[in-house]
């Protein structure tokens, strides 16, 4: 009788924390991210001077208390979950931890309560609460194509970098220490910023010369960026047109999960299931 009653505890649990498609668990999702926001809300007010002059101690007591709901959850989740192990190695679920973590590392080393800003990841929930699940697929489409390029885009890159270091060592000569080039690593810096059009203001050429460096440069630094722009584009239209490529949703990967089912979601450890 115990263990069906622990057995029968841990259904209705599990079925409000990880399920939306029931009032309890909706209000539950709801509730969890309000906390979340004034979590994030309250950390970000304590970085005003004035504001942690006069409200220091009631933000350090408001944080405890959500961190202590948050644990709460933590082990709930775990006690509940289908599959534990797979929630605590999955996104969110590392993310839930990562949530609890800060407040109590912050003891033995100062400023690391600012990390409870990863909290804000937390809020990528209200994908589930808006029945907007299957939407996270896309990202899986996006991020093959990011895969599928990332060997064109390194060699890119790097013919960027070495472009950058011959412009700024031929600054370096042209200008010299005179006009603000100390350094041939100064001269690739401004390169850098010179080429991606950001243009800090804080070195610039005075030399008819240098001036004429850095026109080219800032031409090129407009292919630059439309370079891997192509590169991605390409690679998201062979995605879209190889069969299965347009993303997958948690109940399908689900359904690919070695040893899983239709109702597993394996990015969180419980079912993944849509609601109705």
């Amino acid at each position: 009788m115990g263990g069906g009653a622990l057995s029968g505890w841990r259904e209705r649990t599990r079925r409000v924390i990880f399920e939306a498609d029931t009032p309890a668990g909706r209000a539950f999702d709801i509730a969890l991210l309000v906390l979340i926001v004034i979590s994030v809300l309250l950390v970000m007010a304590e970085s005003i001077a004035r504001v942690r002059d006069d409200h220091g101690t009631a933000i350090v007591t408001a944080e405890w208390v959500i961190t202590g709901l948050f644990a709460i959850e933590y082990v709930l989740r775990l006690l509940t979950a289908e599959h534990p192990r797979r929630y605590a190695r999955s996104f969110f679920g590392v993310i839930d931890l990562l949530a609890v973590v800060p407040p109590m590392l912050a003891l033995a080393v100062p400023g690391a309560r600012s990390l409870l800003l990863v909290r804000a990841l937390r809020l990528l929930r209200v994908f589930r609460i808006l029945r907007m699940a299957e939407w996270l697929g896309e990202a899986n489409y996006l991020l093959e194509a990011v895969r599928a390029s990332a060997r064109k885009i390194v060699v890119f890159l790097m013919t960027v970098l070495l472009i950058n270091v011959i412009f700024g060592s031929v600054m370096y000569v042209v200008e010299g220490p005179e006009h603000g080039f100390d350094n041939m690593f100064l001269g690739v810096y401004w390169s850098i910023v010179t080429m991606s059009t950001v243009g800090f203001g804080d070195l610039a050429p005075a030399t008819a010369v240098g001036r004429v460096l850095a026109s080219a440069l800032m031409i090129l630094g407009y292919s630059v960026i439309a370079v891997p722009t192509g590169i991605v584009s390409s690679e998201l239209t062979r995605a879209g047109a190889r069969p299965g490529g347009s993303g997958t949703s948690a109940r399908d990967a689900g359904a690919r999960e070695p040893g899983g089912d239709l109702d597993t979601c394996p990015h969180c450890g419980g079912h993944g299931a849509p609601a109705q």
